[in-house]
């Protein structure tokens, strides 16, 4: 991967962690507050979109309307799945689980459907991969007397890494293949996200508001640091292979679990960031198998 790409992944993994870390802190909500800040990020995005396709002169396309659809359907699965797992899981089981599984369903994707062979380093990385999972997952947290909500927590990180590997191969196919410019790809997936959510939101105005008030600061973190941190890793993907773009924007594992351990006290998190770097060194040897 050129120094370019590498260093826009790089910060996008920082970033990524920030915003994971403010969603943790809204322990209640769930698609309702995905709905707030899918909002935030499709207000804050609109007149950068105008600007630039002012400034570039591109005449809009019907595909890049269909791109965006088939987007915004991906990453609302994704962020309701995500929310949810946050509410009834560890940040630093969900995240990493979420974050880890996501490169090697990829993997797997690219073994079964395109007839890649990624070599004995790629399947060790696999391997590597699922080890690390293991070590996240496995084992009893300090305290816990509901042995469920840590089964919930890996199911819900398991899926939200199937939802990732399936939005950023077709990202990857939008941003190049169809040449969607990255800044208009994601905003208009984030009005239609706002909107697919919209009936749901205000069916409860009361809770919509409550969660405004309580967690304005969050909401508008996660909705301005979202689109950032995502159009980072579009434009990293439109010079640099989604093999290994995806990858290498894992390290906000590690990050994840630091601030699990360090801003929320999670208990046995050093376990837990052992399994991240387990998962980390996997993704390492994918990359560059």
């Amino acid at each position: 991967m050129n120094a370019t790409a590498l260093s826009l992944v790089l910060v996008a993994a920082v970033v990524h962690a920030v915003w994971n870390l403010a969603a943790k802190r809204v322990g209640y909500g769930g698609a309702r507050f995905v709905f707030l800040y899918y909002s935030v990020s499709a207000v804050a995005l609109l007149p950068v979109t105008i600007a630039v396709l002012a400034v570039e002169n591109e005449r809009p396309q019907w595909t890049w309307l269909l791109a965006a659809a088939v987007t915004a359907l991906l990453h609302v699965g994704y962020g309701v799945v995500l929310q949810r797992g946050y509410v009834v899981g560890d940040l630093s089981v969900v995240y990493p689980l979420a974050r880890g599984t996501g490169p090697l369903l990829s993997v797997i994707a690219a073994v079964v459907l395109l007839g890649e062979r990624p070599g004995w380093l790629g399947l060790a990385g696999a391997l590597l991969v699922i080890a690390g999972v293991l070590v996240i997952s496995t084992g009893r947290r300090d305290g816990e007397t509901d042995p469920r909500a840590r089964r919930a927590g890996i199911g819900y990180g398991l899926l939200t890494g199937a939802f990732i590997a399936g939005y950023t191969l077709w990202d990857a196919h939008a941003v190049t293949g169809l040449a969607v410019p990255p800044i208009v790809y994601f905003a208009v997936g984030s009005v239609m996200e706002s909107l697919l959510l919209m009936p749901y939101a205000l069916a409860d105005r009361p809770m919509i508001g409550k969660l405004w008030r309580e967690h304005k600061r969050e909401a508008l973190l996660v909705g301005l640091l979202s689109p950032v941190a995502y159009l980072l890793v579009l434009y990293a993907l439109r010079i640099a292979p989604v093999s290994l773009v995806a990858p290498a924007r894992e390290l906000s594992i590690v990050l994840g679990g630091l601030a699990a351990w360090l801003v929320l006290g999670e208990a046995n998190a050093v376990r837990r960031l052992v399994g991240s770097v387990v998962v980390l060194s996997g993704i390492a040897a994918i990359a560059v198998a």
